[in-house]
């Protein structure tokens, strides 16, 4: 099997398809590098395309400490993959918990980037749903541990922003808890503790988004409740961002409408190939509504 190995020695398992610019998949925490299929065989057909199983994820290594596991941790395990195949720069494209790391790749490493897809981005970010969003990382954490797995994944797939991709795709819905179920509890309860509920407010990132150049793309379902005043905030706040909302969509939009999430993720990607990404014309946050002034 192929791995690239970090500078704490976690082995992480990927897999590649296709030739030229590369485009890097982050998955999110209910799901694995499986879940980016049909982004590897649509994008694969014009790209070099890279996914990757996250620390915790089998058949990645699954660290024992919950320390072992943070949001630069995550980060930093894109620079892992792309270093060991010897990839300069991609595009790097993460939902949720991959979008997070994302986004800190882009405040991180910003020459390594080419483009960041931020989709799903904003679970516990606002400063009034903090202590709400930990507290029940730690109730996360206790359920996978005491209970398993497969009993986890009958509850969490079930969860406010997902129940929409089982009403549209029932099929696709069956095969994601199973792979769910598939997952190391020690290895989610470990990413939901040392990650999840540590990573900080993206209130608290606005200095950083504010010089942030590389082109982005912030992308949400219109369902994905706790995404949506995130979303607005990065595009507000980062220069070179811009914000498509699917409509009828909840949290796994990759999944749930994959033509969808293609089209607008391939008409970024293509646009800044061709070095057409603009940066916002700064007349554009005018504290004018209307721009005439009395």
């Amino acid at each position: 099997m192929p791995y690239a190995r970090t500078d704490d020695g976690v082995k992480l398992w990927f897999e590649e398809t296709g030739a030229g610019v590369p485009i890097v998949f982050v998955h999110e925490f209910a799901a694995d590098h499986r879940s980016w299929e049909l982004q590897m065989r649509h994008f694969g057909q014009r790209h070099r395309c890279i996914t990757y199983g996250a620390r915790g994820y089998p058949p990645s290594d699954v660290p024992e400490k919950p320390e072992s596991y943070s949001q630069d941790r995550a980060t930093d395990d894109i620079l892992a993959v792309m270093d060991h195949l010897k990839i300069d720069k991609a595009h790097v494209v993460g939902l949720s918990m991959g979008g997070f790391a994302s986004l800190h790749f882009g405040l991180r490493h910003p020459k390594r980037a080419l483009s960041l897809v931020v989709a799903g981005v904003g679970y516990g970010a606002e400063k009034d749903q903090q202590a709400k969003f930990r507290a029940e990382v730690e109730v996360v954490a206790k359920s996978l541990l005491q209970e398993g797995m497969p009993a986890f994944a009958e509850k969490y797939a079930y969860g406010p922003t997902r129940v929409q991709f089982e009403n549209k795709d029932p099929r696709g819905f069956a095969q994601f808890k199973k792979e769910l179920a598939e997952h190391s509890a020690l290895g989610s309860a470990n990413t939901q503790i040392g990650c999840q509920g540590r990573r900080p407010s993206l209130y608290d990132l606005v200095e950083g988004m504010r010089a942030m150049t590389v082109p982005t793309l912030v992308l949400t379902g219109d369902e994905d409740w706790p995404c949506l005043a995130p979303s607005l905030l990065m595009k507000r706040e980062i220069p070179s961002a811009a914000l498509a909302v699917m409509p009828n969509c909840g949290h796994t939009i990759n999944l749930e409408d994959p033509d969808q999430f293609n089209r607008i993720v391939g008409d970024f990607i293509a646009q800044v190939d061709a070095g057409r990404w603009p940066k916002r014309d700064p007349r554009a946050m005018s504290a004018s509504i209307t721009g005439m002034k009395s």
